[in-house]
């Protein structure tokens, strides 16, 4: 079963799981950023498994001049004890949903250069392509 994440208790309950990929958030920062993000958008969705998280995605509705009106993924991931079984597909396939739905005729999402595992499942097993490089620069 997939559903969106509304309120704090589950956004609590989904927290170890997004902490797996978001290493460097503690508990009351993930809280904090998660209230600013959901004001500016962002939706998080969890997939369950016997009632329990096992796969989450956060993602936003956007439109910019290259992709036009998109679903940004900024999140996905499987808790570790979880993978390799089909989740983060299903999860992902529920966002291509999600994206036509609203009206959008993209999904895009970024990865860090070193998950060369993640980057195989969104090439090889789920069709993306790479465009180009995210480059940062901190202030």
């Amino acid at each position: 079963m997939i559903k969106a994440l509304i309120h704090e208790q589950e956004w609590l309950e989904a927290y170890p799981v997004m902490r797996e990929l978001r290493t460097h958030l503690d508990r009351d920062e993930y809280l904090a950023l998660l209230h600013g993000m959901k004001d500016e958008g962002y939706k998080m969705f969890a997939l369950y498994e016997q009632d329990r998280i096992v796969a989450v995605t956060g993602l936003i509705v956007l439109t910019n001049f290259y992709f036009g009106k998109h679903v940004f993924v900024y999140d996905l991931v499987t808790k570790a004890s979880a993978r390799s079984k089909g989740h983060g597909e299903v999860l992902l396939a529920y966002v291509h949903r999600y994206a036509a739905e609203n009206g959008c005729a993209m999904v895009a999402l970024e990865s860090g250069i070193s998950r060369v595992e993640a980057h195989r499942f969104y090439e090889n097993k789920m069709g993306y392509q790479k465009l180009g490089y995210s480059l940062t620069k901190k202030l």
